[in-house]
């Protein structure tokens, strides 16, 4: 994998290895608690979303259209994030944008119609476009300087993020008011930016390929380019197509166990946690199997499992056995993004991690509304089923691109 970022580390042993590695240490320790803070925001705003949604009196097209709010938020400041972290660094801006985030989730509670809850709801998807874009641009500079693949690391912090804020929301939803619990949310928010966010802004961001003199291009460089930006939208709708599932159960998850079949809030709640604590494990455990199956083998089994997984979830006549299926579909999709990103960075650099990481977000935030609308027209189960068909046509497109950027790959 070409070299990400000019990063300048001391090796191991080597004059002032020890206080590098520290540093380093103290910032990979920060920036993972960024990345679960972000995951359980996330959830414990999701796992609320029945609630809001009678408290607006919204129906399933009222709410897909507000959850629009939060995809064209994040598709706002995800094509501006990219120069704010060039212009002040991706630390600065994770900081601002954990803040942001954190105030931001208590909002929702907050509105009585579907207008207001749209409105919102653009304003929270701002900061979580902004938050996710700095905080993998940062974690892409750590990776180059620690010379390790510890990105799954991150992601699993997310996962377990989300885990953490859905399974604390279901033991909520039945005692606590919307209101109170995502309060408390932005105090938890505000309290870890204040307690991580100083060991960020401590230690500026390395600089960037971008800053660079571009070197002469040989002959035929422009066919050689035209064909890696076309490779990096392969592996960018890649990890669209996986994000979109994770977006759908975030939104849709718990409303699909309530009100399909019947399941107790709190159940109801659990359905995204069970998905987070599968997608966790798998993270956790992505280094070691990428070691044995090679990338593009854990792109198309991952897909499989995945498209297999939802179509049990989505279809099932029982509330556990849709909550295997979510498990299922955790496991198969852990490791389905951050393999696609790094993917497009082998081909194109910052680049290519930028415009894949856009792209996989952006299916994350265009997913809800899409089962909205097709909810509204079909049923939620029939909607859902769509996730299956994304994960199997990445399984697919992983197969399709398997010499694509990878010198070792099986």
């Amino acid at each position: 994998m070409p070299l990400l970022n000019k990063v300048r580390t001391a090796l191991p042993g080597g004059s002032g290895g020890d206080t590098a590695a520290r540093s380093l240490s103290r910032l990979r320790t920060a920036l993972t608690l960024f990345f679960a803070l972000d995951g359980f925001l996330f959830a414990g705003w999701v796992v609320r979303i029945p609630a809001v949604k009678e408290q607006t009196g919204a129906s399933a097209g009222d709410l897909g259209l507000a959850l629009l709010g939060v995809s064209a938020g994040a598709v706002i400041t995800m094509t501006l994030t990219g120069r704010l972290c060039r212009r002040y660094g991706s630390h600065a801006v994770t900081v601002v944008t954990a803040v942001l985030l954190s105030l931001s989730v208590a909002l929702p509670a907050l509105t009585r119609s579907p207008l207001a809850l749209g409105l919102v709801l653009l304003v929270f998807g701002a900061a979580y476009g902004g938050i996710n874009v700095a905080m993998n641009s940062a974690a892409v500079d750590l990776v180059t300087a620690l010379r390790r693949p510890v990105m799954p690391s991150f992601h699993a912090a997310f996962s377990l993020g989300g885990m953490l804020g859905a399974g604390l929301g279901g033991l909520l939803a039945g005692s606590l008011s919307p209101a109170a619990h995502l309060l408390g949310l932005t105090v938890a928010g505000l309290t870890l930016t204040a307690v991580a966010g100083p060991a960020l802004l401590r230690r500026p961001s390395p600089v960037l390929p971008e800053t660079l003199p571009a070197p002469s291009a040989p002959d035929g460089a422009g066919t050689r380019t035209a064909g890696s930006r076309r490779t990096v939208l392969v592996f960018g709708v890649i990890a669209l197509c996986t994000a979109y599932g994770e977006g759908a159960l975030a939104d849709w998850g718990a409303l699909h166990l309530s009100q399909d079949l019947h399941a107790h809030p709190g159940v109801a709640a659990a359905g995204y946690s069970v998905f987070a604590l599968t997608m966790t494990a798998g993270r956790l455990s992505g280094t070691a199997l990428l070691e044995r199956l090679g990338q593009t083998r854990a792109l198309v089994a991952g897909g499989a499992t995945a498209a297999l997984g939802m179509l049990l979830g989505a279809l099932a006549p029982s509330v556990w056995v849709a909550l295997l299926g979510f498990a299922i579909t955790g496991l198969g999709l852990a490791n389905i993004f951050p393999v696609a990103v790094a993917r497009a960075g082998a081909v194109a650099g910052p680049g290519g991690v930028a415009t894949a990481s856009t792209l996989g977000y952006g299916g994350m935030l265009l997913g809800p509304p899409a089962i909205g609308f097709l909810a509204d027209r079909f049923s939620l189960p029939v909607a859902l089923t769509t996730v299956a068909v994304l994960a199997a046509g990445a399984a697919v497109m992983g197969y399709g691109a398997r010499n694509a950027g990878a010198s070792r790959d099986s």
